[in-house]
């Protein structure tokens, strides 16, 4: 990695920089085997960080080897990447406040070398707002949408047909959303954390119909109607959580008929039924709050939730908790969506950002973005619980997991 990163600086030097920072890197490496997957991390390159970008690896789903990282391309602060659904196509947001001058992110695309997941820019658009924290493409593959942190609000860009992101549609404001903070302080309310809107993610219903969005900054899980060829969105609804607890991050059941939201302030799950007619709206019921932690765990001062995915089949969830370092597993009812809690399991690292479950559904890989590591662990088929495969490797800053379809 070393050699990568001298290759880079000195190119930097010949190169005009773009305001995203980004740096092509030049292809390399060893070809993949059937059983190889590529994976990326998406990175922190801010300060103490040394990380200088996007970094991917190959991970065998047949026996959970991962193999040390390689720089794919030098961006700043790619802190959360989403993968094409056809095409060779990968994206990621730069957390920054300030883009060609102006007092926000962007949306980066990248053109993948399939042999060696090396990646190479293909143009950026601004977010609409600072710190764009979460992305997600729309199942076929028409548009992207990002949701800011910094800014609490949400956009909606189109993609070419080479997967190319697109610049706003002029004259339809439906592209960007601003969210509004207009509610009154109320007990419980975390008066750091949620002074204003804060958009956290962004997740497409697998019909490409509905948006939904997290925004710790309101306690609601707020639902946008999608029109994905045209690259807009509208209010369609919200659902409220627990006051203070701060939703983050947004997991759909493979069966579509339960949503969960990971809250980060409280440090809960909130489960969601789900029910959307053909032509209707999308609704969501909060149905039960699953506690993260052990009920000895009584102490959590310092302690965030970060993340949070479910198995392949649809039997697990997982969520992350830093602060307490560890992962926490819940069998899922199959009739109910309900949650029951299995246990927790410490990530042998600091600061679980991320995890994300393997497409085979026999590994988890969980980043400790304060350990500089990626650790792999075994998923038990009939418990869902996790076991530490011994796999560790040096990951910079590691805030995002993307497996290649």
């Amino acid at each position: 990695m070393a050699s990568i990163r001298t290759a880079c600086r000195l190119l930097a030097t010949a190169l005009v920089v773009t305001p995203l920072c980004i740096i092509p890197v030049v292809a390399g490496g060893p070809s993949a085997s059937a059983a190889d997957r590529l994976v990326w991390f998406g990175t922190y390159t801010r300060p103490p960080s040394k990380s200088e970008g996007i970094y991917v690896s190959r991970f065998d789903d047949a026996t959970g080897a991962l193999e040390p990282p390689r720089l794919a391309v030098a961006v700043r602060n790619p802190s959360f990447l989403a993968v094409h659904p056809a095409l060779p196509r990968l994206y990621a947001v730069a957390e920054v406040g300030d883009h060609g001058g102006r007092p926000t992110g962007a949306v980066a695309a990248f053109a993948i070398d399939p042999a060696t997941g090396v990646l190479e820019p293909r143009g950026s658009e601004p977010s609409g707002g600072p710190g764009p924290c979460h992305l997600s493409v729309e199942p076929g593959g028409r548009a992207v949408l990002a949701a800011n942190y910094g800014g609490g609000s949400v956009i909606c860009l189109g993609l070419g047909a080479d997967g190319g992101v697109r610049p706003p549609v002029p004259g339809t404001p439906g592209g960007f959303v601003q969210h509004v903070f207009d509610r009154a302080a109320a007990a419980g309310i975390n008066s750091a954390r949620q002074e204003k809107p804060h958009a956290h993610s962004v997740d497409v219903t697998a019909d490409g119909r509905f948006a939904v969005v997290c925004d710790l900054g309101l306690d609601r899980v707020l639902v946008y109607a999608l029109d994905a060829a045209g690259a807009t969105i509208a209010a369609a609804g919200a659902a409220e959580v627990a006051a203070g607890a701060g939703p983050r991050h947004f997991a759909f059941h493979p069966s579509g008929r339960f949503g969960y939201a990971v809250n980060e302030l409280d440090l809960t799950v909130t489960v969601f039924s789900v029910a959307a007619d053909p032509a209707g709206p999308l609704r969501l019921e909060p149905v039960q709050t699953a506690r993260l932690l052990p009920a000895e765990v009584t102490d959590t001062a310092g302690m965030t939730a970060a993340e949070i995915a479910l198995h392949p089949s649809g039997r697990y969830l997982y969520a992350s908790t830093r602060g307490h370092d560890s992962i926490t597993t819940f069998a899922v009812d199959a009739a109910t969506g309900r949650l029951d809690f299995r246990g927790v399991e410490p990530i042998r690292g600091r600061t679980p950002r991320s995890f994300a479950v393997a497409p085979g559904g026999r590994f988890l890989l969980a980043a400790g973005q304060a350990s500089d590591t990626v650790t792999v662990f075994a998923i038990d088929p009939d418990t869902g619980r996790l076991s530490s495969t011994g796999t560790t490797i040096d990951v910079p800053a590691p805030v995002c997991i993307s497996f290649a379809r």
